[in-house]
């Protein structure tokens, strides 16, 4: 009795696996399959930031492939597809956002943060060398520490 309890407790452990969700998709045509693969992996999951609606698990991307097939299978096209999720999430919601005011600094940022970068660099550089020649090392100095190095010299010689 207790091998037929343990065998149904492994059954129903492992049956639940069965359960795992596998979305698919029936489409009219190639054209349909082909546009909404393209926006699966080209619209980013808002709420797992980094990750296509196509690769995230989370509802908010579940439910955002399924409005993707649903406008898709009404015939709309891809563009309206796309101005539709950032009029609704965002520019966040696409990977390549458009080129405004709002977005300047995605686009404008990094090249700004290497010239300032090379920019300090260059000052920092300059200033040390002058710094150097300034204060630093002459002919008379030389001069003196040659001296200082033969007198060491003779005296150890001695």
């Amino acid at each position: 009795m207790k091998k037929f309890l343990l065998a149904i407790l492994v059954w129903v452990s492992f049956s639940s696996i069965s359960y795992a969700a596998i979305e698919v998709y029936d489409f009219d045509s190639q054209q349909q399959q082909k546009q909404f693969q393209e926006l699966s992996n080209t619209l980013r999951c808002p709420k797992c930031q980094n990750n296509t609606i196509a690769d995230s698990n989370a509802p908010l991307a579940q439910d955002l492939r399924q409005k993707v097939y649903q406008m898709t299978k009404e015939g709309q096209s891809k563009q309206q597809i796309v101005d539709y999720m950032v009029a609704r999430y965002g520019n966040f919601v696409t990977y390549n956002p458009p080129f405004n005011w709002s977005t300047a600094i995605l686009w404008v940022g990094p090249g700004l943060v290497l010239i300032i970068g090379f920019g300090l660099i260059l000052l920092r550089s300059r200033k040390m060398s002058k710094a150097t020649q300034v204060g630093g090392w002459d002919e008379d100095k030389e001069s003196k520490l040659n001296e200082l190095l033969d007198k060491k010299q003779k005296g150890e010689e001695e």
